[in-house]
């Protein structure tokens, strides 16, 4: 592009499709699901760590990752309180604590509160929690590197709609997010308190305010753009399209399901591949129906294909030494003993890292792309 070109479209130019954040997230996210062993959860989540703080542009929704790490503490911290005041099914023989336990009754056979806590029974708890707190912060990695409007932008005509609900959905913690931190910011200021139960409701009227104005503000927008408007399609192209997508999502779910279990790892893979064939073209179909136009669209180019390829090649690899290995990537805590790294499976994590290298720096500006 000429040196003499804007500096938003050498940005728009730049910046990567918003999809290969969203793929590269999720697929680590799968990367998690494949593993309990700490280790290697501990660093995917650095990994996904290192790339947003590498790559998160000085926008208000990217400011949302903290929020993410904190929600993934607090969901280990419930899954620990949990094992500590309900038990565990795993049985073990170092006794931490003994809690008193409540006598229930005969109906709640299974249940019990209080009691032995042993260190297998919070071992496995931490592991689990561990899981699933890994997945959040793979899901606030995407929503701190992927611009929503932009995504909303690339989404087919046929998700247009729907895509739009989700677009609000994700950027409203984001925007919640830094409303409170100016509103705590300005009482600071002013001398005010800003903790506590008196600071939080004295906080909270002015950000609902704000997230109201901007729901008008939105909606008065899309009214404006003419937002709605679809043409007119043949009957049977519309049943056809509705078979397409509904078959094609029910076997996306049962590939799905396949993939994340032992039992049906035979089947999934095809059923999935399947269900995306139908999908994507109930997709091309349903998209006839929308008259919008894009605006300098954001392409899908090889820095693209790289990222999301990085992610995937981590959930393939992680999954593969799930099934070669799973002793490695699933310690055991009956006899307790101590989580080792396998080598190849922690390297498979760090292609992960690939776009921290091959996309384009955050601009320093603070503003959107255009």
């Amino acid at each position: 592009m000429p040196s003499g070109a804007p500096a938003s479209r050498r940005r728009q130019g730049d910046a990567l499709h918003p999809g290969a954040w969203w793929l590269w997230a999720l697929a680590l996210g799968v990367a998690a699901t494949r593993t309990t062993n700490p280790l290697l959860l501990a660093l995917l989540v650095t990994v996904s760590a290192y790339v947003v703080a590498a790559r998160r542009p000085n926008a208000p929704w990217a400011r949302s990752y903290g929020a993410f790490v904190k929600l993934a503490l607090a969901v280990l911290a419930i899954r620990l309180l949990f094992a500590i005041v309900l038990g565990s099914p795993v049985p073990g023989t170092h006794v931490l604590v003994d809690l008193p336990e409540v006598p229930l009754p005969d109906w709640a056979q299974g249940i019990r509160l209080g009691g032995e806590v042993t260190a297998e029974a919070l071992t496995f708890a931490l592991y689990d929690g561990l899981k699933l707190a890994t997945l959040l912060i793979c899901v606030g990695a995407a929503n701190a590197l992927a611009n929503p409007s932009r995504l909303l932008k690339s989404l087919p005509g046929a998700l247009y709609e729907t895509g739009v609900a989700v677009v609000v959905a994700l950027t409203f913690a984001p925007n919640l997010i830094a409303d409170v931190q100016r509103l705590r910011a300005a009482r600071r200021l002013r001398g005010r308190p800003d903790r506590g139960v008196r600071g939080l409701l004295q906080v909270g009227l002015p950000v609902l305010e704000g997230a109201l104005e901007r729901s008008v503000a939105l909606a008065a927008a899309m009214d404006a753009r003419g937002y709605g408007r679809t043409a007119q399609v043949p009957a049977g192209i519309r049943r056809t399209t509705a078979a397409l997508t509904l078959g094609g999502l029910l076997g996306v779910c049962a590939g799905t399901y396949g993939l994340l279990t032992a039992e049906g790892a035979v089947h999934g893979l095809p059923l999935l591949l399947a269900g995306l064939a139908a999908a994507l073209a109930g997709l091309w179909l349903g998209g006839r129906r929308s008259l919008r136009t894009r605006y300098r669209p954001d392409r899908w180019d090889a820095r693209a294909w790289l990222v999301a390829g990085s992610g995937a090649a981590v959930a393939a690899l992680l999954a593969l030494a799930a099934a070669r290995d799973p002793a490695a990537l699933h310690p055991g805590v009956v006899p307790l003993v101590a989580p080792a790294l396998p080598l190849w499976p922690a390297a498979a994590v760090l292609i992960g890292l690939l776009p921290a290298f091959v996309t384009p720096a955050p601009e320093d500006t603070g503003k959107e792309p255009s």
